[in-house]
């Protein structure tokens, strides 16, 4: 498994969407999906699954989050991948009933073909038909769109998670020009970054939104050791009040799960009362300690 992976908060549909995303994307399957009881969210439904070999993670917790386009998923149609121009426009069809779009499937100065919508879940995807003489980059991409008091930013964000995770690099990058205001010339209009060996994208707009980053999209960090849980947290940390059940968020306001890899084993166990003795110890944590869940598991 990566070490980085999507979790999705839902209100109570994150079976339906996990099931619905696997429907439409090829080569996508669910995993495991087990019941966690007695959160404070009530029961909530905890989902792993894989769109085209990317792992995400869902949950039904209730509607104290949401969507919106500050964290979306590119899904890069690359034909010497062999995904064409009618793969994209298929599945822009299958996603877009019931949602919005954000910008209209056309052609731009950046790519022969691209849209941006929101889906039924409020979900954001950019679908892109990207140049296939250009460096390789895989089907899915998280990108982060650095909006309203972290505008300007998404650099130095860049850098700070590469400083921090291991198998990390910049890749390409896009600036402003001059002349583009609202936009800052020479901030980033888009550019890409690997950390442990996976790809994410990062943008400012300085145009007016009315939405930044939030837990309903978190990102996962799977850990060997408590050594590593100790590195991660204490580097990404920076809202006290934030931190719960391993979750934490960093400086820009992006969220972060921080949990010892075997968790996801635990959990999945086929005892319910091992799966609840676990998760009930999670529920007192802030950073998890990977020697308590492990008692609690034994």
């Amino acid at each position: 498994m990566p070490t980085i992976v999507p979790n999705l908060w839902f209100d109570k549909e994150a079976k339906e969407a996990a099931a619905f995303y696997c429907s439409v994307i090829p080569d996508s399957k669910i995993n495991s999906s087990v019941v966690l009881r007695d959160t404070p969210s009530g029961d909530c439904d905890l989902v792993s699954f894989e769109l085209a070999g990317q792992p995400f993670m869902v949950i039904s917790a209730g509607p104290l989050f949401k969507f919106n386009p500050s964290t979306s998923f590119i899904l890069n149609f690359d034909p010497s991948q062999g995904r064409t121009r009618q793969d994209l426009e298929a599945l822009w069809n299958q996603l877009l009933p019931g949602g919005s779009v954000l910008m209209p499937l056309a052609p731009y100065p950046f790519a022969p073909l691209f849209g941006w919508l929101q889906d039924r879940y409020g979900l954001s995807w950019q679908l892109i038909l990207s140049d296939p003489s250009g460096e390789a980059r895989p089907f899915i991409t998280p990108a982060l769109l650095f909006v309203g008091e972290v505008c300007g930013r998404a650099e130095e964000a860049q850098d700070f998670y590469v400083s921090v995770f291991a198998n990390a690099r910049r890749g390409t990058a896009m600036r402003y020009p001059a002349g583009m205001e609202p936009e800052r010339e020479g901030t980033l209009m888009y550019s890409d970054f690997m950390l442990e060996g996976q790809w994410f994208a990062a943008m400012d707009s300085a145009q007016p939104h009315n939405f930044a980053f939030n837990e309903a999209i978190s990102f996962m960090v799977y850990c060997d050791s408590q050594a590593e849980i100790d590195h991660y947290w204490t580097q990404l940390s920076a809202v006290p009040e934030a931190e719960q059940c391993g979750w934490l968020k960093d400086k820009y306001g992006l969220s972060w799960q921080i949990v010892p890899r075997a968790l996801e084993r635990m959990l999945q166990d086929p005892d319910p009362e091992r799966v609840n003795r676990v998760n009930q110890v999670v529920l007192q944590m802030k950073k998890l300690e990977l020697a308590e869940l492990q008692r609690a598991y034994a």
